[in-house]
């Protein structure tokens, strides 16, 4: 069941953006087709499509950004995750009524209701639950919104002083044995000075373009990491506690941890393990983890109706 979506990703993001005046603010390229890889037991137990091909992941980035908040975490450059942000960062964008009690916790699950406009985005652009609504108090209301996910990575950013992708590449991609193939990209518009270089600000996702360009391979690697508790062969990468951190039902949203699909109360894919979570990213995009059987699934460019039905027959046929 492949995507049934223009394969330029330009006409499909045009598509979905009809609202926008400007609506690609970051590159976007030709995906290909539907592919995958199931990893049993740390082994490689089926393969398909061509997993070396690097594509866009769209929202599959958002978990690739939660994890550099982890390794903030772990360096000690965040304390606690329920600590207002301004606290750590003095950002324009996090003062004021409201703004100066967002947490990084609430970047994290998508309740902080920043109100304003990043990178020439406002947040109303992707209200998904009404434009005109009124916004409600940090940590109370859950809305998916990119414009707050890519003030996550901007705060990141300066707390890091050094850019996100050289973060990832160092502390993660490298030490899991990725490929170089891979990219993460900002916007055109989304570039800041740090320590008086010109450092672009990465997107979470590819909603405006944009976003981790990446293979299944990489992915799945990725995915490994987390089956593994963050450690990789002999090399804790980040702390196990992570791991069940961003398992936390969100309270408005409880399918939503830390930039990671749930299954809590087997919501998100009925008849699966309860404790399985995912990576998910427009276009069927797809990092699934059973942790139950040590089990990971990449699928890119499927149907997401159907992607309940193929992990389940999927974990069926390795048990």
């Amino acid at each position: 069941h492949p995507l049934q979506a223009p394969k330029d990703l330009k006409v499909y993001l045009l598509e979905r953006n009809t609202d926008l005046e400007d609506p690609i603010l970051g590159p976007t390229k030709t995906r290909g087709d539907i592919n995958g890889m199931v990893i049993k037991d740390g082994y490689i137990v089926a393969e398909f499509g061509d997993t070396k091909r690097v594509d866009m992941t769209f929202s599959v980035t958002k978990s690739f950004l939660s994890t550099i908040a982890a390794l903030a975490l772990d360096a000690g450059l965040i304390e606690n995750l329920n600590e207002p942000v301004a606290q750590s960062l003095d950002l324009d964008e996090f003062q004021g009524p409201k703004h100066d009690q967002i947490t990084w916790d609430h970047l994290l699950t998508q309740t902080s209701e920043w109100e304003g406009t990043l990178w020439e985005r406002p947040d109303a652009a992707d209200r998904r639950k009404g434009v005109d609504r009124e916004l409600q108090q940090p940590g109370t209301f859950w809305e998916y919104n990119d414009v707050r996910i890519n003030l996550a990575a901007y705060a990141l950013l300066e707390l890091w002083q050094q850019a996100l992708p050289a973060v990832l590449k160092e502390r993660v991609m490298d030490p899991i044995g990725a490929s170089d193939a891979w990219y993460w990209h900002g916007y055109r518009t989304s570039w800041t000075e740090i320590n008086g270089r010109s450092v672009q600000s990465v997107s979470g996702g590819g909603h405006w373009g944009g976003g981790m360009w990446i293979s299944a391979r990489d992915m799945a690697r990725f995915g490994l990491l987390f089956v593994n508790d963050g450690r990789w062969q002999d090399r804790q990468i980040f702390s196990p506690s992570w791991v069940e951190q961003i398992r936390v039902p969100t309270g408005p949203e409880p399918r939503y941890g830390y930039m990671w699909w749930l299954n809590t109360d087997g919501k998100m894919w009925p008849g699966l393990p309860e404790d399985s979570y995912a990576a998910l990213g427009s276009g069927g995009n797809v990092i699934w983890i059973d942790p139950e059987d040590n089990l990971i699934v990449v699928v890119r460019w499927i149907d997401r109706d159907h992607v309940t039905e193929f992990l389940k027959r999927v974990r069926a046929s390795v048990r």
